[in-house]
């Protein structure tokens, strides 16, 4: 019995939003690696941030009024934390924040997504006062279009986030439920704890892509298309991904001073909210730890030779199974050498402090002998995944539990 285990989804370049004289904010690269998009504002950085602990902030309508909160935060940290700039471990069940923001002139009639990394546990966004959308999960990503609700010039978004520290049927894995860490049990994480961010898109644009390579060479695409339009058409373009300088971790440059060819490439035309196409690259070559090889592609939405949207990704060729009772990589025996991580900071708990501290991370369990990672009662930030990715690093993780077995529990767990 085999499984084939995939990588879907990028591109390497970030963005600066920031002017020179500025602080540049944290965690300032593009939040997902598996599904990049060219043009995009880091709304990381500091917001307005207040306690609710009377939980009175709906009620007196904050969502709405101009009064300001008593403290800041540092985004994507958490309160809990010393990175956040608060550094509080008490119960707080109910969070606000609230930061403005202006859409760049040039994203002028096209559409806007906000994105958050993950919230812990339930959040409700406001944008220009209006309700944008709600989430339940505090693993999961969120993603609203927030198109009707932008103005031009200042636009003022806010965050409702609830989480109760002592309900014990939310799947929060290794965060204790009691104020002080003890144990085998960790400080907890509420609100706020993954980037938040801009994406500009067409009119019509890729909501998600699933990419499924076989060792043969053959690779199917299958997107999914959000607000579909007539005649159009889904392109795709593989390369060669530049591989990574070990002393490092830094992306070798591209050889020549011209982008590297395509391998392959092919078009279909979308039907609907679907859109399927697929390709073959001659002569794989096979990801492994110590070969770490993957390619890059890019996918666009176009009309004729107009393109509506662009996202990139990358993908790799990998099969992981079990043959004769061992466990198996491309069908060749592996022995998984995998270091227990829990995935938590001291200075900054669930949040990476920088995308660099999650290369280093990765680097040192591959000096110490590692091929892997057991990701513990976690789901990890997409960068860590990527670095793992890039640098050849196993990773097999688990969807954190909850501490009392209850249908409340079981819905929220197989929902997320």
């Amino acid at each position: 019995m085999s499984k084939t285990i995939l990588f879907a989804g990028v591109l390497l370049l970030a963005f600066t939003v920031s002017p020179a004289t500025e602080q540049p904010p944290p965690r300032p690269e593009y939040p997902q690696p598996q599904f990049q998009r060219e043009r995009w504002v880091t709304l990381n950085g500091e917001w307005q941030f207040e306690f609710d602990d009377g939980n009175v902030g709906l009620e007196q309508g904050w969502p709405t009024s101009a009064r300001a909160f008593s403290r800041t935060i540092k985004v994507p940290y958490c309160f809990e934390s010393a990175s956040g700039g608060i550094n509080d471990t008490a119960f707080h069940p109910w969070l606000w924040y609230r930061r403005t923001f202006t859409v760049p002139a040039d994203w002028k009639d096209q559409r806007v997504l906000l994105n958050f990394g993950a919230v812990f546990y339930r959040a409700t966004v406001w944008v220009n006062g209006q309700v944008a959308g709600s989430h339940e999960g505090g693993e999961t990503p969120l993603r609203f279009d927030i198109t009707p609700y932008l103005r031009s010039g200042s636009n003022t978004i806010a965050v409702r986030a609830e989480n109760m520290p002592t309900d014990r049927s939310i799947p929060r894995g290794k965060q204790y439920w009691e104020p002080k860490s003890r144990s085998i049990f960790y400080t907890r994480t509420s609100g706020i704890w993954q980037p938040v961010w801009l994406d500009e898109v067409g009119d019509t644009y890729l909501d998600n892509v699933k990419i499924d390579a076989a060792l043969d060479g053959a690779v199917r695409f299958e997107a999914a298309i959000a607000r579909p339009q007539a005649d159009l058409d889904l392109r795709v373009a593989v390369r060669s991904l530049a591989p990574i300088a070990p002393a490092t971790g830094a992306a070798a440059p591209a050889a020549g001073p011209t982008p590297r060819p395509e391998i392959t490439s092919a078009t279909v035309r979308a039907a609907g909210t679907r859109a399927v196409v697929g390709v073959v690259v001659a002569e794989p070559r096979l990801w492994t730890p110590r070969s770490p090889n993957l390619y890059e592609v890019t996918l666009e939405l176009r009309r004729g030779a107009t393109v509506i949207d662009r996202v990139a990704s990358y993908f790799g060729f990998r099969d992981v199974g079990v043959e004769g009772g061992r466990v198996t990589l491309n069908h060749n025996p592996i022995y998984l050498k995998l270091v227990l991580d829990q995935g938590y900071w001291p200075e900054s708990v669930m949040t990476p402090p920088t995308d660099e501290a999650i290369q280093r991370d990765i680097a040192l369990a591959k000096e110490m002998g590692f091929n892997g990672a057991r990701k513990h009662q976690k789901i990890e930030d997409p960068r860590y995944l990527y670095w793992a990715d890039r640098l050849g690093f196993l990773v097999s993780a688990e969807m954190p539990n909850a501490y009392v077995f209850t249908d409340e529990y079981v819905a929220r767990f197989t929902r997320e």
